[in-house]
């Protein structure tokens, strides 16, 4: 019998396969979110937020050294970011929505990285100007998830490398290129651009405490597969005076089509906060499903959530009612909800998103500047 299933290829670059988060746990050498660590969260956020009761972040470095750190009357930061390579879809709002969540839950400023100058590095057919307009466009996403004015820094490498490079230099100089490419994979036909990139993505994890000339302890949520850059990082932190980061690691939104994330490189996987609502509403029809061949076949077998990229977006992102959830799978399951009755009401919650994220988007344009660090 032939194995279907596409071997798992998680990097900073590439998210491809079927991902066993278990592995990853494993093969990267983090730990497992536990209960406790969510109702701590849960605790002086007053709620327990629906991606950590539905273990959308899942794994963790340190994260309980850094609440009590808080507890003890301490102030911390957090750093999360975007590589600004086109428009921004709705799995790189998963882990923003939940930034705004620790953000407000813990009272902590926010820098947020938008690495235009390793995207520009990365990909042959994109222009360095382009990165950049991409950076100022993508900002507005960032804004319109409500992250607070005022306690929210957004930089570009490239254009605001002078709050950056001294601090760059200082990691650089405690990274060999033998550490560089055991964990990146880097080869002699990499530029040499990409092999110091590394540097940067480090050095925010203290530049919290550099602006602030002492230690704060920094936090980052972001989706697993940029765990290597914080690996090094911690190497190097206390050798620089510095705390070392700690993690929270996110799973990846499902594509619209059958295996793998969603991808901005394909675009009838992903929606995007930019689209059309129209347009979107017709991805989700055309989403792939757990559901039979045909209405009398799901009627008579029911359909299976558990592979089901509709089910998978009200589970991450469009349905918060545990309840209601639940009776999407039992409904599923039974044959009495049809995919196209399913995708009918998916495609109505992701049009009224996009238009509130849209209008939100807009009036970010009015406070564009004042988010960006100074």
């Amino acid at each position: 019998m032939s194995n279907n299933k596409k071997e798992m290829v998680v990097t900073p670059w590439e998210v491809s396969g079927e991902i066993d988060y278990d592995k990853l746990i494993e093969n990267f050498g983090t730990n497992k979110l536990t209960d406790e660590l969510k109702q701590k969260l849960a605790k002086h956020a007053g709620y327990l937020h629906s991606q950590l009761k539905r273990d959308v972040f899942f794994s963790h470095r340190d994260l309980d050294w850094w609440i009590s750190q808080y507890e003890a009357g301490n102030k911390v930061g957090l750093y999360t970011g975007r590589g600004p390579s086109g428009d921004v879809h709705l799995g790189h709002l998963l882990p923003w929505i939940f930034t705004k969540y620790l953000q407000d839950a813990f009272d902590a400023d926010l820098y947020f990285q938008m690495t235009d100058d390793e995207k520009f590095l990365l990909k042959e057919n994109l222009t360095l100007e382009q990165a950049i307009e991409f950076t100022y466009e993508n900002a507005l996403d960032v804004i319109a998830c409500g992250m607070n004015k005022g306690k929210t820094f957004i930089f570009s490498d490239t254009e605001d490398i002078s709050h950056i490079y001294k601090l760059g230099l200082k990691v650089s100089k405690k990274i060999t290129l033998s550490t560089a490419k055991a964990v990146f994979g880097f080869t002699d036909s990499d530029n040499i651009g990409l092999t110091w990139y590394p540097a940067l993505q480090a050095m925010t994890c203290f530049l919290q405490s550099d602006r602030e000339k002492k230690n704060v302890p920094c936090l980052i949520p972001a989706a697993i597969d940029q765990d290597p850059y914080w690996r090094i990082t911690r190497d190097v932190a206390e050798k620089l005076g510095y705390y070392k980061p700690a993690q929270i690691h996110g799973k990846f939104l499902p594509g619209l089509q059958q295996g793998g994330k969603m991808s901005a490189s394909q675009p009838e996987t992903a929606i995007f906060t930019t689209d059309n609502p129209d347009i979107a509403a017709k991805k989700v029809v055309a989403a792939f499903t757990g559901g039979q061949q045909t209405i009398k076949l799901q009627k008579e077998l029911g359909g299976n959530p558990g592979i089901c990229n509709i089910y998978a977006y009200y589970y991450y992102l469009f349905e918060e009612d545990d309840k209601k959830l639940q009776e999407i799978d039992r409904n599923c399951r039974s044959g009495s909800l049809t995919c196209g009755e399913c995708k009918a009401k998916l495609s109505r919650m992701v049009k009224t998103f996009l238009i509130d994220f849209q209008k939100k988007r807009e009036k970010a344009k009015d406070s564009l500047n004042d988010y960006f660090i100074k």
